[in-house]
């Protein structure tokens, strides 16, 4: 089998996407299929890769768009699937290569529009925003009707989607994998001061900035604020000015065993989201042992078991939801279900192979 995986970023790139694709490549490889990756990229150097990266650089949207389509013309004429991992980003770049032979399949694990409306300001959850019924919703619907197949991660956000659009094409589940780490920290005593992580993108859903102005009354802890992104200059200078320099420090995107590390050093990951549908970053950390505060507004089902999830809408709410999450500090995960990229892998093949006998 042919398999084109279209995605709008990839590792050294931190995000959802980029990890599944990664992995998923591998995964194909490995089991014999013919894997060809296509993202957007300033500059990529990857080596010892299996399969064949084709970058697409950044520019204005229409542009690239374009140059991506070209792209999968060449590269995905003769696929037999093409897997894309972004409605808009990839999504009208395959509505534009009018591809015949392949089917087309988009994995959701995000919500551009409604990403898109967090960062004007807007502060409604993915389930509110889409009960108010945006023009959005057009747009939207028509991306989703030029595909054969949705993957969703998450029942969540597929039952949002199943009330919102009249029209859907057929689709599925299949959940993001949990891969135990080989260091899982049983007990861990809490360090004196506390110390509370974030890792993520730094964009407005992800509330990063009612974290920070949290840690003003927070006296007794300190906060490690991994990642990056376009409100990176932004949340800096809030740290500046709240006068949290010594408390509140940065660290670029980690992966691997530096992730693993970090992890490690801390007590409680933080992900104060308006809403997380399947956040990797939680699901990593639990599997590392490391207690993890959620919001409540997340797709992650039985797979957040173990985790403390609370109303993490504003500075208070946050604050409460920390010291709820100190009174109740439990890192005991022995009993996790392992769900290997393997199994992921599998499942997303049977799928495949369903959809080509049809």
């Amino acid at each position: 089998m042919k398999i084109v995986l279209v995605t709008g970023i990839y590792p050294p790139e931190i995000g959802g996407p980029a990890t599944y694709v990664r992995f998923l490549a591998q995964e194909f490889t490995k089991s014999g299929h013919v894997v060809e990756v296509v993202t957007y990229a300033h500059k990529l150097n990857i080596e010892n890769e299996k399969w064949n990266i084709h970058v697409i650089p950044f520019g204005l949207p229409i542009l690239r768009w374009f140059a991506y389509a070209r792209k999968l013309k060449q590269v995905a004429n003769d696929a037999d699937i093409v897997y894309a991992f972004s409605s808009v980003s990839c999504g009208i770049p395959l509505i534009l290569a009018k591809l015949k032979m392949p089917k087309k399949v988009l994995r959701l694990g995000g919500d551009f529009f409604w990403e898109r409306y967090t960062d004007r300001g807007g502060r409604k959850s993915l389930r509110e925003w889409y009960e108010q019924r945006s023009w959005e919703l057009s747009v939207g619907s028509w991306i989703l009707n030029h595909v054969d197949h949705i993957v969703f991660s998450t029942r969540f956000q597929e039952e949002i989607y199943e009330k919102a659009y009249n029209q859907l094409p057929g689709h599925s589940v299949i959940e993001n994998a949990l891969t135990l780490s080989g260091s899982i920290q049983h007990h861990r005593k809490p360090h004196t001061p506390f110390r509370l992580l974030f890792m993520g993108r730094f964009v407005k859903f992800k509330n990063v900035e009612s974290l920070i102005a949290a840690m003003v009354h927070i006296h007794d802890a300190t906060l490690t604020i991994v990642g990056e992104g376009p409100l990176d200059d932004r949340l800096r200078s809030l740290t500046e000015n709240l006068h949290l320099t010594g408390r509140i420090r940065f660290v670029g995107p980690v992966n691997g065993k530096d992730k693993e590390d970090i992890f490690a050093k801390h007590d409680l990951l933080v992900l104060p989201s308006l809403t997380e549908i399947s956040p990797n970053t939680a699901l990593e950390a639990k599997a590392a042992g490391l207690p993890v505060l959620l919001t409540h507004q997340h797709g992650l089902g039985d797979l957040s078991s173990g985790m403390i999830d609370s109303t993490l809408y504003n500075i208070s709410d946050i604050v409460d939801g920390i010291a709820k999450a100190r009174t109740m500090y439990v890192a005991n995960y022995s009993t996790l279900a392992s769900r290997p990229w393997s199994q992921v892998a599998s499942e997303t093949v049977n799928l495949f192979a369903t959809l080509l006998r049809l």
